[in-house]
């Protein structure tokens, strides 16, 4: 029995959902889809792979009303690929709702194409980019200030990459007693003005993750010790069989770079980034998806477009300079109940970044290559954590100590006492000088 039945859906949507074969909600989901039905705007909080997709367009579908020839529901996501993602899973959700009129507006495609079919029929749906919406906003074309709800999807990586202010114009432009629903892994304090300006009273839900990473995935981490990083990867992908791997470097420069090199090794390498155009990274989307690519290699930017089953591998070739960024990229594998590896590289002088992220809750087990496998290997920490001995003595005391030590020489006891007995004198005779002048200058002042 689908146990989404429970609420007040519509048997059209619950036909979709049953066509996906999704039948229990995530928590996620229900908090959120009877907060939507009652009419409350939200602000859902919960990790990546939770469910937060269907937890706002299930409802959203179930009370949309073909037969208003209007925009009813605005969706904004901040890159073309999450724009693409969530227009798929809303067409698939609507199959059984063929009157349902759904459209994605991102950039890169045509612009003038698109206003001149708004001049015939406006959509129920809208969905994507900021930019390109306010754009078709702007142009009169786009009559989005009828819709009722405004859905702010992955708000943290909307603010990371500049378009909050588009998403502040878009809002600007509807009722005031918009449903305005706001989804993200992470609320920065940075996104707390923007909510406070458009939501009076709204309904807060956070899912805590039980641990930071999935419980279904092995976190490894593998140093590097001036090693060459593409090598060690090459060997990481031909080592075992895995199924899918998503490598991730910071920039598109180092993307390349191991795109290139890996290609160079005679690997089918797919590679995703801004800089590759819109219409090329669309066909490599499409072509992993259908999983034509065994390795894939992508900047953060893709790090939340790619939703594929399957991925067995997630290689961090680099540390993330941001750590909610580790966080999603390992989110890619191990999911729903299925089991992931997660490997980070990290070089000597990183060992700050890796205990950010251990502070955060991310338990990481030490890992090596050696002879074309995989071993354990030894806790970076250990030498810390020996207690070592106190020495009260001087530098300058220890280091004549080991000379006289050396030396061999009779009595060296009694010249060793005899030099701390000097050094005593010594640090005596300056500290008054010390305090002498510290009086004058009392007086003086």
């Amino acid at each position: 029995m689908n146990q989404f039945k429970q609420y007040a859906l519509s048997a059209d949507v619950i036909a979709g959902l049953d066509a996906m074969h999704i039948t229990t909600p995530t928590p996620i989901q229900e908090r959120v889809i009877p907060a939507v039905l009652r009419g409350e705007s939200v602000i859902g909080q919960s990790q990546t792979g939770s469910g937060k997709t269907h937890a706002f367009l299930v409802p959203i579908l179930s009370q949309i009303a073909p037969e208003k020839d209007q925009v009813q529901a605005v969706i904004t996501a901040p890159s073309r690929e999450l724009a693409t993602q969530l227009y798929t899973v809303a067409t698939t959700l609507a199959s059984a709702l063929p009157e349902v009129r759904i459209q994605r507006y991102v950039g890169g495609t045509d612009k003038a194409k698109q206003i001149e079919k708004l001049k015939h029929q406006q959509p129920h749906i809208v969905i994507g980019t900021p930019g390109r919406i306010l754009d078709l906003i702007r142009a009169g074309a786009l009559a989005a200030h009828t819709a009722t709800t405004f859905v702010v999807d992955e708000a943290d990586m909307t603010l990371d990459m500049g378009f909050l202010s588009a998403v502040d114009s878009i809002a600007a432009t509807f009722p005031k007693d918009l449903q305005m629903l706001v989804f993200s892994a992470t609320i920065p304090q940075k996104l707390q003005p923007f909510l406070k300006k458009y939501m009076a009273n709204p309904t807060e839900i956070e899912i805590r993750p039980q641990t930071v990473i999935a419980d279904t995935v092995d976190n490894w981490l593998i140093a590097a010790k001036g090693r060459d990083k593409n090598q060690m990867i090459y060997q990481l992908l031909t080592i075992g069989q895995p199924f899918l791997v998503l490598i991730f470097a910071n920039t598109k420069t180092s993307v390349d770079h191991i795109h290139q090199y890996l290609t160079d090794q005679g690997l089918d390498v797919a590679k995703i980034h801004g800089g590759i155009p819109p219409r090329e990274r669309k066909r490599v989307m499409k072509d992993v998806a259908a999983l034509k690519y065994q390795y894939v290699v992508a900047t953060d930017l893709a790090a939340r477009g790619i939703d594929i089953k399957g991925v067995s591998h997630v290689i961090n070739a680099e540390i993330p300079s941001d750590n909610e960024f580790f966080i999603h990229r390992v989110g890619r594998t191990g999911r729903n109940g299925m089991s992931g590896i997660a490997i980070t590289l990290y070089a000597p002088g990183q060992e700050d970044q890796i205990a950010e992220l251990e502070h955060m809750g991310i338990h990481f087990t030490p890992k090596a290559i050696k002879n074309g496998e995989i071993v354990d290997s030894y806790d970076r920490n250990r030498r810390t954590t020996r207690k070592a001995k106190e020495d009260p003595r001087s530098l300058a005391i220890r280091g004549l100590a080991k000379k006289e030590q050396k030396k061999h020489m009779p009595g060296y006891k009694k010249k060793i006492q005899k030099a701390i007995a000097t050094e005593r004198r010594q640090n005596s005779r300056i500290k008054k000088r010390e305090e002498l002048r510290a009086a004058r200058k009392a007086k003086k002042s």
